[in-house]
C-alpha cells in the first residue's frame, strides 16, 4: 500500500470517528445551543385542516403543520445559517403532496439554485429517467426534496450547522406527506434517514425505517454521471423500492 493510500485511509478513519449518528461532524455544546435557539418551529397562523389518507404509516398530527404550505410559510426567507448569504433561491422541493414515494437528495446545485426547484440539472434529468423510464412512474407523482434547502458554495458537502438548521423542515415535510417509501440519494441523505455514520457504499440498498416509513439509501444521480457502472446497483435498489410500494 503506497503512502498516499495510507494517508487517505487514516484521514477517512479520523473523519468517520468524528461523525454523530446524524452522519455529520460533532458540534460543541455552545454551537448546538445556538442552532437550537435559531430554529424553533413556531405555529403559523390559520392552519388548514389536514386531509386524512388511508394505508400510510401513522404519525402524531401536528395541528401547526397540517400541509406543505404551512411548512413553507414557516421556512420563510430563511436566514438560519450562512447559506442565506450565498444562495439565489430556497429550494423547498416539489411534487405530489400525497406521494407514496419521496426522494431526498443532499443539497441543491447551480441549476436548482437558479430555478428554485429540486433536481432540475443533469442529475435531475437522470433522476427523471430513473423514475419514468425505469420505474414507469410519473415524476409529478413523487415528491423530491433535499437535506439542505440552499446550495452550498461550489457544491461543497453540507456542514453540520446547515444540516441541523434545515432538519426541522425536512422532518415536517415527511410528516405531512407520509410516503410509503423514502429513498435517500447519496451519502448525506442516506445517513440522515437511517441515522448512521456508515458510508454510502455500506448502506446503499439497505432497507431501514424512518418514523415507521420504509427508507432506502442509494447512490446519488450525480455519482452515476461520474460512475455509469453503478447504475445497475441503483436499478436493483429501485426494483426493491417498487416491491415495497406494491405491498
Amino acid at each position: 500500500m503506497d503512502e498516499d493510500t495510507i494517508l487517505d485511509v487514516v484521514e477517512r478513519a479520523r473523519y468517520y470517528a468524528s461523525l454523530t449518528t446524524l452522519g455529520a461532524p460533532r458540534l460543541d455544546a455552545a454551537s448546538l445551543a445556538r442552532i437550537a435557539a435559531e430554529i424553533p418551529l413556531a405555529a403559523p397562523a390559520a392552519p388548514v385542516p389536514a386531509v386524512p389518507r388511508a394505508a400510510r404509516p401513522a404519525a402524531p398530527v401536528d395541528p401547526a403543520y397540517p400541509d406543505l404550505a404551512s411548512v413553507r410559510a414557516h421556512l420563510g426567507d430563511c436566514q438560519r445559517c450562512g447559506l442565506a448569504k450565498t444562495r439565489k433561491n430556497i429550494v423547498f422541493g416539489q411534487g405530489n403532496p400525497n406521494a407514496e414515494l419521496m426522494f431526498v437528495g443532499e443539497a441543491p446545485g447551480a441549476d436548482e439554485d437558479e430555478q428554485g426547484l429540486a433536481f432540475v440539472g443533469r442529475a435531475g434529468q437522470l433522476l427523471t429517467d430513473i423514475i419514468e423510464k425505469g420505474m414507469k412512474m410519473r415524476r409529478e407523482d413523487v415528491f423530491i426534496a433535499n437535506v439542505l434547502k440552499c446550495r452550498p458554495p461550489g457544491n461543497r458537502n453540507p456542514e453540520t450547522d446547515e444540516i441541523l438548521s434545515c432538519q426541522p423542515f425536512l422532518e415536517k415535510q415527511i410528516d405531512v406527506i407520509r410516503p410509503k417509501v423514502l429513498v435517500g440519494l447519496g451519502k448525506f441523505a442516506g445517513q440522515w434517514l437511517l441515522k448512521t455514520a456508515e458510508p454510502i457504499t455500506r448502506i446503499r440498498g439497505r432497507i431501514g425505517s424512518y418514523k415507521g416509513i420504509k427508507a432506502m439509501p442509494t447512490y446519488h444521480p450525480a455519482y452515476l454521471l461520474r460512475t455509469p457502472s453503478a447504475k445497475k446497483d441503483v436499478w436493483e435498489d429501485m426494483k426493491v423500492v417498487l416491491s415495497l410500494l406494491a405491498e
